[in-house]
């Protein structure tokens, strides 16, 4: 199973690409009790200089990895606040979500909303991923809803503050 119990901690299955650099760091908490691991910027060989993200821009930042997440689970790609404050670089699809299933190529959407350039350095910290459980679901169609103090109010209909 690819991702099990190890002293208290998930494990999950790294394999690298090919190309990959393997002095870039695997996957790893920046501390003891972060809840996320941090995903770095892994450019194969002719692109190693990294790349210029311009304002408004977006681009798919290779990892070199591929992962294996155990079925019950899957793998959350979240921004990282510090880009997100100091340079306006976020994830466009937030949470990005790796399926237990996958087994392709482990890419990072990043978007710059920030006012300048921003450069995208190979071995950069770009994300982080949090594994969590996946609830499985079954739909089913029915004639009507229960009703519920909110009712039908669409977005922002519960006020602000």
């Amino acid at each position: 199973m690819p991702v099990h119990e190890g002293q208290g901690a998930a494990v999950v299955e790294v394999v690298r690409e090919e190309w990959a650099d393997p002095t870039v760091a695997l996957p790893e908490p920046a501390t003891a009790d972060a809840a996320g691991a941090d995903i770095r910027a892994n450019f194969p060989q002719d692109q190693r200089d990294g790349v210029v993200l311009e304002p408004g821009a977006r681009v798919l930042v290779p990892t070199g990895l591929r992962v294996a997440v155990a079925r019950g689970y899957e793998m959350q790609l979240r921004p990282r606040s510090g880009l997100a404050l100091r340079d306006g670089v976020t994830l466009l699809n937030t949470p990005g979500t790796i399926d237990a299933d996958y087994r392709g190529p482990l890419g990072v959407i990043l978007i710059n909303l920030g006012q300048a350039a921003f450069h995208v350095v190979h071995g950069e910290r770009i994300a982080q991923a949090v594994i969590a459980p996946v609830s499985p679901a079954r739909w089913h169609e029915v004639a009507t809803l229960d009703t519920t103090a909110r009712g039908t109010g669409g977005f922002g209909s519960t006020g602000r503050g």
